[in-house]
């Protein structure tokens, strides 16, 4: 499984280690991703995702995963989030 956010499909990005000598070489700057399970109110149960640290935050500020996939515009979803947000959806009415 790729080092990706679930909720918000943020990647690793790339970049240069840089020497004292100027050398560049090829790096990787890697997403803190970490299994955390979010709890749904309108499906009534947790649902466990791999998320990026900084996308919990979000998540809690925007008032959990509900809300926050409810808010957010389907184009900036993955797939994974967008199947959770069809679900929600059709749970509610």
């Amino acid at each position: 499984m790729a080092m990706k956010c679930e909720l918000t499909g943020k990647m690793y990005q790339s970049g240069n280690n840089v020497s004292h000598a100027k050398n560049r070489t090829k790096r990787r700057f890697l997403p803190n991703i970490q299994n955390i399970s979010f709890l749904s109110e309108k499906l009534g149960k947790r649902i466990q995702l791999k998320v990026a640290t900084s996308t919990i935050r979000t998540v809690e500020k925007k008032g959990g995963l509900d809300a926050f996939l409810l808010n957010t515009s389907n184009t900036k979803l993955p797939p994974i989030a967008l199947k959770l947000k069809r679900i929600i959806i059709s749970k509610t009415g």
